[in-house]
């Protein structure tokens, strides 16, 4: 793989030794024929976190956080996003096609002496900034590698903190990850960037995966839920199934890579008391502008379709409110409400 980051052979070599977190969440990248890419992701935690989808239009005006010296914008692009408790963007894609997930990373740390004079960004609308200023992954990482910003954000469920490192994808099928590691952001860029899990980090995780291509997927692959067993068997199977031209059955194959590596629901074991069960699932094609979503109780599949939706300045935001979703199937703009936007949790 083609990283702008190196590090030495022996910390790789203790780096394999790190044991996984009971935390899960899971991305993928599908790629097919004609252009058909599709980002799909599990979103696995404890306990259930509620999750609506949000469309906002062109020209929305956000804040980017409720402390002194916060900034303004207002977005180039329409997008649709995934809000967890009505209040912080977890993931979403955006009319251009590009994706971004935020996937837990307990090594995660955001700030150090030099971050806290910058100007205040909160992780509540971090992902809909990104989302709603760029239009490829390339001009997310000149972002990103500016970093004059500070992240910040609240706690949920209970005190946990929102230890996060995201993966990135356009139309085009560039990716990227970065995370932050004491204030500073490490970036990873490449057109082979095809799994994301949680800890360790990426080039930890690397030399992991890289042991068990030795072994060859064909003939083992590690079977638990944890972060590193999780992205062997994703890498494996998503760089063996057959590439598509045809959107839904793209997004059928991605599905079957996507719960191969979830966690049954209600999945209990005495020895891991924080083990996470696998809450929701969402497939992003970048080709044809469909955001799946995929609730575990729901017998359904049903998505937003971007390429149908008035995205004008002026438009109304619109909401999905996947907790009166069972009985959807297929395209779901139909469901969309009218409301005035979620409130950031800052």
């Amino acid at each position: 793989m083609k990283f702008r980051h190196l590090i030495g052979a022996a910390a790789l070599a203790a780096a394999a030794l790190v044991p996984g977190k009971a935390d899960a969440c899971s991305r993928v990248v599908y790629t097919g024929l004609d252009s058909l890419r599709i980002v799909g992701r599990s979103l696995d935690w404890k306990t259930p976190i509620p999750t609506n989808l949000y469309v906002y239009p062109r020209g929305s005006h956000w804040h980017s956080h409720d402390k002194p010296g916060a900034f303004e914008w207002t977005s180039k692009y329409g997008a649709v996003y995934a809000v967890g408790y009505d209040g912080g963007v977890t993931e979403g894609m955006n009319e251009k096609g590009l994706v971004i997930n935020g996937l837990f990373c307990k090594g995660t740390v955001y700030d150090n002496d030099s971050t806290i004079t910058r100007r205040p960004m909160s992780l509540a609308v971090f992902v809909a900034w990104l989302l709603d200023q760029n239009a490829t992954t390339d001009e997310v990482v000149a972002v990103l590698r500016k970093h004059d910003f500070n992240i910040s954000g609240s706690t949920f469920d209970g005190g946990t903190v929102s230890a996060l490192h995201w993966g990135v994808t356009d139309a085009s099928g560039k990716s990227a990850v970065f995370e932050f590691d004491h204030g500073n952001i490490n970036i990873y860029e490449g057109d082979d960037l095809r799994v994301l899990t949680n800890d360790p980090a990426w080039p930890a995780m690397q030399a992991i995966n890289n042991y068990w291509l030795g072994i060859g997927g064909g003939n083992m692959l590690p079977g638990t839920v944890k972060s590193p067993d999780r992205f062997v068997r994703a890498f494996y199977f998503i760089n063996h199934v057959k590439p598509v031209a045809d959107a839904d059955l793209g997004v059928s194959i991605a599905r079957s890579v996507v719960q191969n590596v979830s966690v049954p629901y209600t999945y209990t074991i005495e020895t891991e008391p924080n083990v996470s069960s696998t809450q929701w699932r969402s497939f992003a094609n970048v080709r044809d502008l469909r955001y799946y979503f995929d609730v575990v109780t729901n017998p359904g599949l049903y998505y937003v379709d971007l390429s149908a939706l008035d995205l004008r300045p002026g438009q109304p935001v619109r909401k999905l409110d996947t907790s009166d979703s069972a009985t959807l199937v297929g395209n779901a703009n139909h469901a969309l409400k009218r409301v005035e936007g979620f409130k950031p949790m800052y």
